[in-house]
């Protein structure tokens, strides 16, 4: 079994996983990073700009993961999950499996000439279901590692991919390997989920077309996204109205997810003036209950969206319906107009939905987690990255939602967090002689 030494684990190589990784780095540590997926880049990768600066994601988010698999402190383990984490004298023992990908990584050129041969299409899990992708593939077009995964799920094995691959690469027998990585410290930036887009069955996602989730928003507005401009998903037409429903996924006790998720309000306004400089003549309304725009240029990012001619609406919709052209029909309570309770069509409706832990970390690294499902942090004003067992520390929106200007910011304290630590168990013996 293969065993790896290093000064810090980082589990996780989404925005706040790379930049705590680059950090320790920078500063001499040898780090390793742990990614599930076949890329590192997480959520943000996909995203088309951020707020409230609008500069493009791809373009702050691409020379990081390019840092991180070139830097020469950092090993990269994508395609990976950390099955059990151990106490050993020095910090902590890690049994990590790496998963087939059925495609030599050390040989892989990232050529896409399986892809181009492969006759299995497939929908695109990248481009939220929109898109379509190959059953093997580069995972997308500025993945790293540029290395191919083949989805033995779906592949029929008819070996196209095999004969055109000019490095030899596809290999059918790989089988799941284990190996181990010693620590001295852990790092956990395990990122999030979005609240499913069905789970208010009132509005009626997944059931009718043009009712999306700001994600699914997301991909039609990336300069990446599968159809390089913003249509209705039910029959491919421009919309004329479009409205989005705040709260469609927080503070919502029906839900389980009582907590506000912080980056709803701003993502919606983002999207809007997006929308606004795509389809100019689009008709964008805003229902909320409360815009909450707490950052520094947050509110005058909300200033801006308002004098670009967006509409904000105070409302709580009830429920969403369809009329017989699928165009979505809300009905709603108007808090402007004296609780009054009216109907508005809209030709798409985007749901603002909130933001969830994307994985429990209890029973593997023996962390607490709170009410909300997040890392639990016991001192969050004093230590916001410390966590209850000494050593592991934790990231971005593992320890609760967070937009992404708090998650790089934080995983610099993470970084120096686990910095101390490092020294600290260096220097403990020193003392003792």
């Amino acid at each position: 079994m293969k065993n790896i030494n290093v000064d810090a684990l980082v589990i996780g190589g989404g925005i706040a996983g790379m930049q705590t990784a680059l950090d320790l780095a920078d500063q001499g540590y040898q780090v390793a990073l742990v990614e599930k997926e076949a890329s590192i880049g997480g959520k943000m990768i996909a995203l088309s700009k951020v707020f409230p600066t609008l500069d493009c994601c791809s373009c702050i988010t691409t020379p990081k993961m390019s840092a991180v698999a070139h830097h020469e402190n950092i090993q990269l383990f994508t395609y990976c999950e950390v099955k059990s984490v151990d106490e050993n004298g020095a910090g902590y023992q890690a049994q990590v499996l790496q998963k087939p990908r059925y495609v030599n990584a050390d040989t892989c050129t990232g050529c896409r000439q399986c892809e181009y041969a492969c006759p299995i299409t497939l929908p695109s899990a990248f481009d939220s279901n929109l898109g379509a992708t190959k059953a093997v593939r580069v995972p997308f077009s500025t993945a790293v590692p540029q290395t191919a995964v083949l989805d033995i799920k779906n592949c029929i094995l008819c070996g196209k991919c095999e004969k055109v691959c000019p490095a030899d690469a596809i290999d059918f027998t790989q089988q799941p390997e284990t190996f181990q990585i010693a620590a001295t410290t852990v790092i956990l930036a395990t990122g999030f989920e979005i609240t499913p887009r069905d789970a208010k069955k009132e509005y009626g996602a997944g059931q009718y077309k043009n009712v999306i989730d700001g994600l699914f928003m997301e991909r039609l507005l990336a300069p990446t996204g599968p159809y390089g401009r913003v249509i209705r998903p039910g029959d491919g037409k421009e919309p004329e109205s479009i409205a989005y429903v705040q709260c469609a996924g927080s503070r919502d006790q029906t839900l389980g997810v009582e907590y506000c998720s912080r980056v709803c309000c701003m993502y919606a306004i983002k999207q809007a003036m997006l929308i606004s400089g795509s389809l100019p003549l689009a008709d964008i309304t805003i229902y909320y209950m409360d815009i909450r725009s707490f950052g520094k240029g947050y509110e005058q990012f909300f200033q801006n969206a308002r004098a670009m001619g967006v509409e904000f609406v105070n409302a709580k919709v009830a429920s969403i319906s369809e009329d017989e052209d699928q165009n979505p029909v809300l009905r709603l309570e108007a808090m402007e107009e004296g609780s009054r309770v009216v109907e508005r069509t809209h030709d798409l409706v985007v749901l603002s939905v909130g933001l969830l832990p994307a994985y429990n970390p209890q029973a593997i690294y023996g962390v607490p987690v709170g009410d909300d499902g997040f890392v639990s942090i016991p001192s969050p004003n004093l230590y916001p990255c410390v966590t209850d067992r000494p050593g592991i520390f934790v990231t971005g929106t593992a320890g609760g939602p967070m937009d992404i200007v708090d998650s790089v910011v934080m995983a610099g304290a993470a970084a120096a967090e686990a910095a101390a630590y490092i020294q600290e168990k260096e220097t403990v013996p020193a003392y003792a002689d």
